[in-house]
């Protein structure tokens, strides 16, 4: 028999308290039931970008957009943003040769268009059939040039033409031709600067890197400069000629580490040797120290006294 409203207030006091404590849990389980099933709901189906069907390895995804390469004709002093990008040149280049035109560089041929930080040989090749650089953007001493041509009188030059010996030649600098080759040793970024591919930044890496070393041993060396080109190695030869030597039992921490070849451990290991050991009569001794290794040794080897 089913137990009425009122009679509920008939019970014993104790059997109304357990039929409330009954009736509270039913109802938060029931609440609990409730929001449970609405915020399952809520939530939206994962997509294949978020995450919801993986992509499995080796299979393409979908979401990634791929940019297409146009290769058309350009002229680097002139081409906007848009075009270069098109050209399959990364932003950050372009933000380069934004920054080299505004602070008013100029391409005044296809090879310095080549010098652009992180252009590659394979790219550069994609793209120099379709440079095109306007003829008022080439040296001004081209136009001279062709003037000299078509004159059969070379002896009196007009007068606004003439060259005061005490001014410095602006021609501009031949490049080698394929066989020929110029001493590594040269440090003279003039020298350097025939070479087809090495421009001023190069020129002047070199120049630092051989001070630093105290002079080259090896064209090999060359790849020990970042980003070096190595392709312009063929253009490059060592004549003998004096290096300069570390007195590897002399000189201290401070400036054994001064060298290229020497880091910071390793100048504290040559200490300590010589400390416990006394000098270091050949460098292979350092053979024992677990701070160097045999290709350490081998390209220090030149660069060591032991007087």
């Amino acid at each position: 028999m089913a137990l009425g409203f009122d009679s509920f207030f008939y019970l014993p006091k104790r059997d109304r308290h357990v039929l409330l404590v009954l009736l509270i849990l039913a109802v938060m389980a029931l609440a609990v039931i409730y929001f449970a099933g609405n915020s399952a709901s809520l939530e939206p189906e994962a997509t294949p970008a978020q995450g919801g069907s993986p992509t499995l390895p080796g299979q393409p995804d979908d979401t990634v957009t791929v940019r297409q390469v146009h290769l058309e004709p350009f002229d680097p002093n002139t081409a906007d943003t848009a075009q270069l990008l098109r050209l399959g040149l990364t932003k950050w280049q372009v933000a380069n040769i934004c920054k080299y035109r505004a602070k008013g560089g100029v391409y005044t041929s296809k090879e310095d268009f080549a010098q652009l930080y992180g252009l590659t040989v394979k790219h550069f090749r994609e793209l120099e059939p379709f440079i095109r650089i306007a003829p008022e953007y080439r040296p001004a001493s081209t136009l001279f040039a062709r003037n000299r041509s078509t004159h059969t009188n070379y002896s009196t030059p007009h007068p606004t033409l003439q060259r005061d010996s005490t001014r410095r030649n602006y021609q501009r600098q031949e490049k080698l031709n394929v066989g020929e080759t110029i001493d590594l040793n040269a440090l003279d970024t003039t020298v350097y600067k025939k070479v087809p591919g090495i421009g001023s930044y190069y020129s002047r890496k070199i120049v630092e890197y051989g001070r630093r070393l105290g002079g080259y041993v090896s064209v090999d060396q060359l790849d020990e400069i970042d980003h070096f080109p190595t392709e312009t190695k063929v253009y490059f030869d060592v004549k003998p000629s004096p290096v300069s030597l570390i007195r590897i039992n002399h000189l201290p921490l401070d400036e054994l580490r001064h060298h290229p070849y020497i880091n910071y451990l390793q100048a504290r290991a040559i200490t300590d040797y010589r400390r416990l050991h006394g000098p270091i009569q050949d460098l292979t001794v350092l053979r024992l120290l677990d701070e160097f290794r045999e290709k350490d040794i081998q390209r220090l080897l030149p660069y060591v006294s032991y007087e």
